[in-house]
């Protein structure tokens, strides 16, 4: 299975920060160590041109040109730097190798050690995402379909499913008016974005939502999906986020570890059973002991490899 990174390019946070920014090279320690089978590859840029599928090019030239306002950095979360630029376009670029790999390589599933940017919207940043690595790739990975298509292959019809305990603010922002992307969220309702925006399929769940209900919710949410398909999308991202977990400093649910491997399981074999390629990222993670939150998210990835070797077989 093929996996991408951007750990190289460590933003420099203030003493304090929030942002769990050594997580990227530890999980990729781990699963080098660990899933020998996954070849982990550092992933390029993604450059003006692909970001402009998604973005509009006044937020482009400011984003990369450090022409940000200080409240836009504000909303960010992070300062402008060189650093934060390269890494906001290798984690788009790790989401789009990770599709090429799933859809045009046929590998089936792939992955990105990083992204989920999912509260980037068009015209700006926020939450800690300065591109939307998923609305990108999604886009770009429709238009190389059509360049190595036969003349009579439809549409690519994608779809994300944002199982991140933050809703995709930015994702369902971009994709409103488009109706070949499918967006699905399923997230704390009381937690951070505050003013939500409306995906295709929005799942709010309480504060404490454990594990028995988190996975009925996904069922119904995933049931409810298939059945709006009158023809199944041909690519998938899943925004695979640990913090859902019950040590999660932000997350607000219940979700033991057990409950959010049965929760990857679930999505990996609802995609394979349908033959829906599928790019994941890893999207949020911000665990008391981020050891923890590491090994959440590579336990994901070996559940993505034994999904990777079923496709194989």
């Amino acid at each position: 299975m093929r996996a991408f990174h951007s750990d190289h390019f460590v933003l420099p946070l203030p003493e304090g920060h929030p942002f769990p920014m050594s997580k990227y090279r530890l999980l990729r320690d781990a699963v080098e160590a660990s899933l020998p089978a996954v070849r982990v590859t550092e992933a390029g840029p993604a450059s003006d041109g692909e970001l402009a599928l998604a973005h509009e090019p006044d937020w482009i030239h400011a984003g990369t040109s450090g022409t940000t306002s200080a409240a836009q950095q504000r909303e960010i979360g992070f300062p402008w730097s060189e650093r934060m630029v390269e890494r906001a376009r290798r984690s788009v670029g790790a989401t789009i190798a990770a599709a090429r790999a799933a859809l045009l390589q046929h590998e089936g599933v792939a992955a990105n050690l990083a992204g989920g940017t999912h509260h980037a919207y068009g015209h700006k940043g926020s939450g800690y995402c300065v591109f939307n690595d998923v609305a990108v790739a999604a886009r770009l990975m429709q238009a190389e379909w059509h360049r190595q298509a036969v003349p009579q292959r439809r549409l690519l019809r994608v779809i994300v499913i944002d199982l991140d305990v933050h809703q995709g603010n930015g994702t369902a922002a971009i994709f409103r008016d488009d109706a070949s992307v499918f967006t699905l969220s399923l997230h704390g309702a009381r937690n951070f974005p505050f003013r939500k925006e409306a995906s295709d399929l929005d799942v709010e769940l309480p504060d404490g939502c454990a594990d028995e209900a988190y996975l009925a919710a996904l069922d119904d949410a995933l049931a409810t999906a298939w059945a709006r398909h009158a023809e199944l999308p041909g690519l998938a991202f899943y925004l695979a986020g640990a913090d859902p977990h019950e040590d999660d400093r932000l997350g607000r649910l219940k979700i033991s570890a057990a409950g959010l491997a049965e929760r990857d399981r679930r999505v990996l074999q609802s995609l394979r059973e349908r033959r829906i390629p599928v790019a994941l990222s890893m999207a949020g993670g911000y665990g008391r002991d981020v050891h923890t939150t590491v090994a959440l998210q590579r336990r994901t990835l070996g559940l993505a490899l034994a999904s990777w070797q079923g496709w194989q077989a």
